[in-house]
């Protein structure tokens, strides 16, 4: 029985022991400091007991990851690596706008609390882009961007597509050239109650940069004069560059190549450096590597300040207008669905980043025309970061983080000097006519390409974890609305996308026989690793132990699978006999070191994916049909 004593509730000045709270609270109090020194023993131990001996030093170089073209990514930042970037980058609103380009929600600029949601509309029939145009407004869509010309929305029926949208609400974009800008100029022409944040489209740049054809900016001034207010004239469109092959630091150092090019048709036309820079927007590729994505469109905000303060412009001018749209690189044909996946990243990203404007493009927009239900995930991706994930209400979250602000830095300087050696080279008309901006794209591709033939860079569902019974969603085949001759166009799946389409059109679907050794436990890594790899390039893998499932497989080809003990005991006999059994070709899932008689190539991390699978398409006959530098489709290589 317990006293009144015992149960007495506390006084107001009592607190039990066991709640007592310290005057000062140190979070992990009772450990010893940690420091970086101590950190990269334990790092470079961990690298040893991996087989890695000589070590860099610094040990975390190993670690380090290339993001751009120069620009390199450590496994740990502290207070050290960012110095004193987190005072040099301003608060959001204020120069030099890395931090953004607002201090809260600017109606009065077209973007409202959180950014303008905007879609794309190329359909070439006007009923189904007018339907379209009206979902897409009812269920979230803040503005349009329409492309107009020939394969797409025709100009003429302009006035259609936008009958119903109050033009007073959705600001409107449009892509095409002059006559999509007369087209949609001719429809507003007079109206002064029109939202904010509308575009004309203009980039004569980019459609050089897409053709090869150098175009003529001395129009550009007489279309900015007739805009109406609040809208730009031009837009810097950067993903032209992105396209094919850019890194961050080719598309920012592009972007302001174009953008310091029209400043100067613009004010040698007559127009103030004021209304200059009110004339032009930039249109940024996001990708699914969100902290580049997000430091990239942090750093250009900070590149078009630099421009502005040299230019004389006014503070208030110099705040970059951003559209980001999520990357076509990254888009795949192939197992698609993932790339909802990959654009809700993207679309994450260009939030956090600060982008004023964001397009999710449709996941089936590689390939062809979006239908109703691609295009409702592609807005409602959008609406749900806003409205549920309430990305809108912190202003650059990622401000202030050793590794953003650090990588911030990097790419808008590594971004500078792009810049600066296409002004030496005579401007970006002159590098995009000698092919100084081709050849530095064509070896930044270079190297990613290697990076997805080696599967260094996976992009799932299509180099990882492929789907070789998938059914692909039917759409309408979409018009190449993109010129050619100058810059290609590039796609990070497109090696085993076409690998895959190969082995689909072959009278047979292609097979390698994987013939384990051991027990499952033993097998299984590399009997997993070795189809996972095969399967990438449209080939079937059935399985079995030893050589004798090799006839029931239907194939010459096989895979010994099993471990470095099993290999040492028993792997060179197995190889003789799948070659008594038929097999024209043995491929081993390990390292060449192994060295095991009989083999004809060793399948592992970090091989040349690629090149192994045209290898085995080769062996089994499926003819390769890449096209030669000559135009013509090969019909089989060796």
């Amino acid at each position: 029985m317990r006293t009144s004593e015992q149960t007495a509730t506390p006084g107001d000045d009592e607190v039990p022991a066991e709640h007592a709270v310290p005057d000062e609270l140190s979070l992990a109090g009772g450990f010893a400091p940690a420091d970086r020194d101590r950190w990269r023993e334990l790092v470079a131990g961990v690298l040893r007991r991996a087989g890695r001996e000589d070590l860099p030093d610094p040990v975390e170089d190993a670690l380090r990851r290339t993001v751009a073209t120069g620009v390199s990514v450590a496994p740990l930042y502290t207070a050290e690596d960012a110095g004193d970037l987190p005072t040099a980058v301003g608060v959001p609103g204020m120069p030099p706008f890395v931090r953004g380009a607002r201090a809260g929600a600017a109606p009065e600029r077209g973007v409202p609390a959180g950014w303008d949601v905007r879609q794309r509309h190329a359909h070439p029939d006007v009923a189904v882009t007018r339907e379209a145009v009206a979902a897409d407004l009812e269920n979230g869509v803040t503005s349009l961007w329409l492309v107009l010309g020939e394969g797409a929305v025709p100009p003429g029926a302009l006035g259609d597509v936008l009958a119903d949208v109050y033009l007073d609400l959705a600001p409107v974009a449009v892509s095409g050239g002059l006559p999509a800008a007369e087209a949609l100029l001719s429809l507003v022409e007079g109206r002064t109650d029109l939202a904010p944040g509308g575009s004309l489209g203009l980039d004569p740049l980019g459609v050089h940069a897409a053709s090869g054809e150098e175009q003529d900016l001395t129009g550009l001034a007489a279309v900015a004069r007739r805009a109406p207010a609040g809208w730009r004239t031009v837009v810097v469109d950067a993903t032209v560059y992105a396209d094919a092959g850019a890194t961050a630091v080719e598309e920012l150092g592009c972007s302001l190549a174009a953008s310091v090019a029209y400043l100067r048709a613009l004010t040698d036309a007559g127009l103030p450096v004021d209304q200059a820079f009110g004339a032009l927007e930039f249109r940024y590729s996001a990708s699914a590597d969100q902290f580049t994505t997000i430091a990239a469109l942090r750093a250009a905000r900070r590149l078009w300040d630099r421009v502005g303060e040299v230019s004389g412009a006014s503070p208030e001018v110099r705040a970059q207008r951003q559209h980001a749209v999520t990357s076509s690189v990254m888009t795949t044909r192939r197992d698609p669905w993932v790339n909802m996946l990959r654009t809700t990243v993207a679309c994450f990203a260009a939030g956090v980043g600060g982008a004023d404007v964001v397009t999710v493009q449709p996941f089936d927009a590689a390939l062809g025309l979006p239908d109703a239900f691609s295009r409702r995930i592609a807005r409602n991706t959008q609406n749900l970061l806003v409205e549920e994930g309430h990305l809108g209400r912190v202003l650059d979250p990622a401000g202030g983080s050793w590794y953003v602000e650090s990588l911030t830095d990097q790419l808008a300087r590594a971004a500078w000097d792009w810049f600066t050696e296409v002004e030496r080279a005579g401007g970006l008309v002159a590098a995009l006519s000698s092919g100084l901006v081709r050849d530095r794209l064509a070896a930044a591709w270079d190297r990613r390409a290697r990076r997805l033939a080696t599967r260094a860079e996976a992009i799932t569902g299509v180099s990882e974890f492929p789907n070789l019974t998938e059914r692909l969603p039917q759409r309408q085949p979409a018009a190449d609305l993109h010129p050619s001759g100058g810059l290609p166009r590039v796609r990070a799946a497109q090696e085993y996308e076409e690998l895959r389409d190969r082995a689909d059109a072959a009278p047979q679907r292609p097979r390698v026989y994987l013939a384990t050794l051991g027990p499952v436990a033993r097998h299984t890594a590399r009997a997993g690793f070795a189809g996972n790899l095969f399967q990438a390039g449209g080939v079937e893998t059935p399985a079995g132990d030893g050589a004798s499932g090799l006839a029931d497989a239907g194939t010459t080809v096989a895979c010994v699978c099993g471990t470095d003990a099993d290999y040492a005991e028993s792997a060179a006999a197995l190889a003789a006999g799948l070659r008594a059994a038929g097999a024209t070709q043995v491929w081993l899932a390990g390292k060449p070191s192994l060295a095991v008689d009989g083999v004809d190539g060793y399948v592992y991390a970090g091989c040349d994916a690629l090149d192994v699978l045209r290898t085995v398409h080769a062996q089994l006959g499926i003819p390769d049909r890449r096209p030669r530098a000559d135009g013509e489709d090969v019909e089989e290589r060796a």
